[in-house]
């Protein structure tokens, strides 16, 4: 009679060990992963906060000579022509043109950016595309120009 050699089959416990251990390896992965984004992230000079209007002055007033520093506005024309931070004249973009992605999406992305827009909400919304986009280094101005002005700054009304 012939012995016929028997599948080696693997007992059920170490089946259970192996498959948490390929569960916790994945997990590991994703780990690192979020760490060395993170890192990156750090490396190559990326910044998203918000700042507040104290913070944003002192920006604007470091910065108040270099081009590759933008102050953002995405307040409506009108929004705009009735204040604006005024160390600085800033860009106008309108978050509510239908063209306001495709606009922002030209923007240079190697540029540092202050955004800023009534309360706030606008801004944030725009410092998340931005961060979609490709954006690097961009400052959000927590609570808008109604916080500006709240903090006793001036903003300049155009004639």
């Amino acid at each position: 009679m012939s012995k016929r050699k028997k599948k080696h089959s693997v007992p059920e416990k170490p089946k259970r060990a192996l498959s948490v251990w390929w569960g916790l390896s994945g997990l590991g992965v994703i780990v690192l992963v979020g760490v060395l984004w993170g890192i990156f992230q750090f490396a190559s000079g990326s910044v998203f906060r918000q700042v507040s209007a104290a913070e944003a002055q002192k920006l604007i007033l470091e910065h108040k000579n270099d081009p590759d520093f933008i102050v953002l506005d995405v307040r409506t024309p009108e929004e705009f022509a009735r204040g604006h931070l005024p160390e600085k004249t800033p860009m106008n973009l309108d978050f509510y043109a239908s063209d306001f992605r495709e606009r922002l999406s030209r923007l240079d992305r190697g540029r540092t950016y202050l955004v800023y827009c009534r309360t706030g909400n606008r801004s944030g919304e725009t410092v998340a595309l931005m961060k979609e986009l490709g954006f690097r280094r961009v400052y959000d101005l927590q609570g808008g120009i109604l916080a500006w002005q709240s903090a006793g700054l001036p903003v300049k009304i155009e004639e």
